[in-house]
């Protein structure tokens, strides 16, 4: 199972890959949960102490490895380096791991987002691409609110794309735009998560607004995982209503992955 988590900033992507990681590590399964925001606080959300947290290096500050693997110095544009550089033996070798669950940190790469072949985005992109085309663990990508650092050859081999929401209008646009992107980059299955729901007009108000997108399923409005973001715990183990409510919607999901 590949799984792209996507929506606009503070909708509760991180939380729902969190909680996603937990519960397939809990089934026994390997899992390669991967932060590929800028704003990186999955770790926290794994429920990665916090002196631990703050030593995982990201990728793309790793200099000597990028200039090691493509050729080419980090910031350098225009030279010549490797397109296809070696990464199988990254997540091993730097993943964070936890209960089953290897944490790898993209890190901020201003050129992930302008689309530019410079080193160190050629090696973000070539290591997204081996996790979610050439490996057999789950692996659950939380991404920005845009998909543009995924190639069209990554995105076709994602299994499910959720795009988180909440209610109000901006959320509902992003959720169309993530739609129409991933739909020309060949992504088979766009989902609507509704997050921090009140009850029944919320998930009226997001049903409407989404237009054809399925619904996976919606997480309720919870004091607990704020609590849990406060004390830097995981609100896989500090909410059991919201987990009740990923399980569900990882089920719907893996239903309608299986129906076609």
């Amino acid at each position: 199972m590949k799984i792209a988590v996507t929506g606009k900033g503070g909708v509760g992507k991180t939380t729902l890959s969190s909680i996603l990681s937990h519960l397939f590590a809990s089934e026994g399964k390997k899992v390669i949960a991967v932060d590929a925001d800028p704003d990186a606080n999955l770790a926290s959300a794994l429920g990665v102490p916090r002196d631990k947290a703050e030593k995982i290096r990201p990728i793309a500050e790793l200099g000597e490895l990028i200039e090691e693997r493509t050729g080419s110095k980090p910031g350098s544009m225009g030279g010549i380096f490797k397109l296809n550089p070696k990464v199988d033996d990254l997540p091993e070798g730097l993943g964070y791991k936890m209960n089953g669950i290897i944490l790898l940190v993209m890190g901020k790469s201003k050129a992930a987002a302008s689309g530019c072949y410079c080193p160190e985005n050629v090696l973000l992109r070539r290591l997204l691409k081996h996790l979610v085309v050439e490996r057999d663990e789950v692996v659950i990508v939380d991404m920005e609110a845009g998909i543009e650092h995924l190639t069209r050859g990554t995105a076709g081999s994602v299994d499910a794309f959720i795009v988180v929401v909440e209610p109000g209008q901006r959320s509902m646009q992003t959720a169309g735009v993530v739609r129409d992107m991933a739909k020309d980059l060949g992504v088979k299955k766009v989902f609507v998560v509704a997050n921090k729901v009140r009850g029944p007009e919320d998930i009226a108000f997001i049903r409407d607004g989404i237009g054809d997108i399925e619904i996976a399923g919606h997480i309720s409005f919870n004091h607990d995982i704020m609590e849990a973001d406060i004390k830097g715990a995981s609100p896989f183990s500090f909410s059991p209503g919201a987990v009740d409510e990923v399980k569900k919607i990882k089920n719907a999901i893996e239903k309608m992955l299986n129906a076609g």
